[in-house]
């Protein structure tokens, strides 16, 4: 027996247990990070696989979405622009409605006078400048400069 406690408390049979015990502890470290490793690997794959698949299957219906939700904003402004629009025609007809407006109206645009006023037509300097410089008119057909002068009485309108 005292040979057995001598040569278990001898150097080299403790270098030797320890060197098994440190040789067990890393395999077997090695072995479960393996298996964790493996484990997880295939999971991690398999999530990404259906986080790709997620985003591909999503990724037109949402572009679908923002585009409709910007065109029904546009819709909407143009909605509210020809509100504003049918508003003020509205007024527009209520003022051609009063005889008055209507009286004044041809007054201003068509230089009609009633019987016994005389009317006077103001010419202005620069628009005899303007006149020489629009020879063009000319040259173009008379239905064209016929259009240009109800164009031009349209924009004195608004």
């Amino acid at each position: 027996m005292a040979v057995k406690d001598r040569d278990r408390f001898s150097t080299a049979t403790r270098i030797r247990l320890l060197g098994e015990q440190t040789a067990a502890r890393v395999y077997r470290s090695q072995t479960k990070r393996q298996a964790r490793r493996s484990r997880l690997t295939g999971r991690a794959a398999l999530l990404a696989l259906v986080l790709c698949t997620l985003v591909v299957a999503l990724a037109y219906p949402i572009r679908q979405y923002v585009s409709q939700r910007a065109e029904i904003a546009d819709l909407q402004r143009e909605k509210a622009r020809a509100a504003e629009r049918v508003e003020r025609l509205r007024d527009l007809k209520a003022r051609w409605q009063d005889d008055t407006y209507a009286e004044q109206q041809i007054r201003q645009r068509l230089h009609y006078v009633m019987p016994g006023e005389t009317g006077f037509v103001v010419v202005d300097p620069d628009a005899a400048k303007q006149s020489h410089t629009d020879l063009g008119a000319a040259d173009r057909p008379w239905y064209a400069n016929v259009w240009d002068g109800v164009d031009k009485s349209d924009a004195s309108d608004q």
